[in-house]
């Protein structure tokens, strides 16, 4: 199959670790739980955001750029991978926060302003939704700015969740076991539009079950109708069509809790007791709402005792520090 090449950079250590959960299995009574750990892949204190980065920086040097944008939630992990990834190739990094300004800077926008990210506070608006008037500005003073979406989530940035199937098919190979089911956080759906896409591209024949973090819609609406675009444009740019639909999509979207980035009774928990059954850290927003999502299905009897399920630790551990009074 003939695929489009585009430029891509080394941001982190691939593959990364791939290892059993035994004593969160035992605790849990079964299935089989397995972790993929892109919490270890190295830019910045690790996370998922790596991979895609890998392809939007080495797209945005490739067009001649000197200049990155992106925005978040003031304790956003893509933000801090982005700049990070920037400073590596002595870009200027601009990043629009949601919120205000705090007094003090702790978490990810400590490590913001450590790897030289110039802050741009948006108020209400956390999504990158300002990001165009800088592009504008920035543009008038002679800089080359590349935008790089909300999440590093358009169909350049899924290549490397694309990849990361191929790189999973290689280790459950070696490992000998196969997946049933993969389980991880849903949130701007470029990592679970580029996960379908390498699933099938690569035939690992396996469950795809995000779990939803943000109550908020997306620019196509719903989070299902976000990766079914995605999807599409992901599979188009390497002439390789997959077209799926938003019912074909699985985002469980039960476990919200309050809204984004508010600390409940089951990221509690999930967080606790993977620190203390595997010492591994999630995050309070993302990896720890996905594990609780987990947890709770486990408990419910959806898998069977002799599934293989993976948890795809996509990072995020700086946040804890941010939030560690609502962990108590």
């Amino acid at each position: 199959m003939q695929q489009k090449q585009l430029p891509k950079v080394n941001l982190g250590f691939f593959p990364t670790p791939l290892h059993q959960l035994k004593r969160l299995t035992e605790k849990l009574g079964g299935p089989n739980i397995y972790m993929k750990r892109d919490d270890l892949t190295g830019l910045a204190l690790g996370g998922n955001k790596t991979r895609k980065l890998e392809f939007l920086i080495g797209h945005a040097i490739k067009q001649g750029c000197n200049t990155v944008i992106t925005g978040g939630a003031a304790q956003s992990n893509h933000c801090r991978q982005t700049a990070a990834a920037a400073a590596m190739f002595g870009m200027e990094c601009h990043l629009v926060l949601g919120g205000s300004e705090p007094s003090e800077s702790d978490g990810n926008l400590l490590l913001d302003k450590l790897f030289g990210a110039k802050i741009h506070w948006s108020g209400d608006f956390r999504k990158g939704e300002k990001i165009p008037e800088l592009f504008m500005e920035l543009k008038s003073i002679d800089k080359k700015p590349y935008i790089i979406p909300y999440g590093g989530s358009n169909d350049i940035g899924a290549l490397g969740f694309v990849n990361a199937m191929l790189e999973l098919k290689v280790q459950s190979r070696n490992m000998g076991v196969h997946f049933s089911h993969v389980v991880f956080a849903s949130s701007s759906g470029g990592t679970h539009a580029g996960l379908i896409v390498g699933n099938d591209l690569f035939d690992c024949n396996v469950t795809l079950i995000g779990i939803g973090i943000d109550k908020e819609e997306l620019p196509a609406g719903s989070i299902e109708k976000q990766i079914s675009l995605l999807t599409g444009t992901t599979s188009s740019f390497m002439c390789f069509e997959k077209n799926v639909y938003p019912d074909d999509i699985i985002v469980r979207t039960e476990y919200l809790g309050e809204g984004y980035g508010v600390i409940g009774d089951a990221e509690r928990e999930s967080i606790k007791l993977l620190a203390e059954t595997e010492g591994i850290l999630l995050d309070p927003v993302y990896t720890g709402r996905a594990m609780a999502g987990l947890i709770d299905m486990i408990r419910k009897g959806e898998f069977n005792s002799n599934d293989n399920v993976l948890f795809w630790h996509t990072g995020g551990s700086p946040s804890i520090f941010h939030y560690g009074n609502d962990l108590k």
